[in-house]
């Protein structure tokens, strides 16, 4: 088992996001479970989306750039027939449409609109910068705000299954890329709306979800550990 001050030396975790935290909840989380004053994440994760998320600590955290740009790969719904001003649940859906003349077909062709190296205009309630302020507040005080498509790669945009208005999907892309924004286009291409109603992060270049630990299991292995060290 390791040793507590393992973490201060240098760590790479592999932690399951729980679902409505942010991603420096986690951080801060493990930073007082680990006693240790450098932590870092190496992508955010919104607070509706669960999943991989990768957190350094110590000496590792000079590693999360390279963590960073690795490609990621996604599961989650699309919900049809509608949009979000944050294109998710984090604000009420609103215009609604009817979505009763979609074909399965339809649906299925319309990524393929989304796959390749594209142009994606991040949502403008999201941390980016401009002007020296984080554009989700400069949103919610009813501000104006335009952003800059950005270059991205989507190497696959899969839909698994279609329940109604609920597509189910898979995403394989580079990093930058906002799964809400493409949720938003994605609808809009389609003429009814659309917004991200799920979301979990499954893999980060080799590592995969299913290797991580939750906030639970990190806390007992921690426990586990300065038990040994003691006796």
């Amino acid at each position: 088992m390791q040793k507590q001050n393992s973490f201060e030396e240098g760590r790479m975790l592999l932690i399951n996001k729980p679902l409505r935290w942010t991603s420096f909840d986690a951080v801060r989380k493990i930073r007082n479970l680990t006693k240790t004053k450098k932590v870092g994440h190496a992508g955010t994760l919104d607070p509706l989306a669960t999943g991989l998320l990768i957190v350094c600590t110590g000496k590792f955290t000079k590693k999360i750039n390279e963590y960073m740009a690795q490609e990621k790969e996604y599961t989650g719904t699309i919900t049809l027939g509608a949009i979000t001003p944050t294109y998710d649940l984090e604000s009420e859906p609103k215009d609604f449409k009817s979505i009763e003349h979609l074909q399965p077909e339809e649906i299925e062709k319309a990524t393929q609109q989304f796959t390749g190296n594209i142009l994606q205009t991040p949502p403008i309630h999201s941390a980016i910068k401009k002007d020296g302020q984080r554009v989700y507040e400069l949103a919610r005080k009813g501000q104006d705000v335009k952003l800059d498509p950005r270059p991205i790669t989507i190497s696959e945009f899969s839909v698994e299954k279609i329940d109604r208005a609920v597509v189910y999907f898979k995403v394989v892309c580079s990093t930058g890329t906002y799964i809400r924004s493409l949720a938003n286009d994605f609808g809009a291409a389609l003429g009814v709306g659309g917004y991200l109603s799920s979301l979990c992060r499954t893999r980060i270049g080799k590592f995969l979800l299913k290797d991580a630990l939750t906030i639970e299991q990190l806390e007992a292995e921690i426990k586990q550990s300065a038990i040994s060290n003691q006796q």
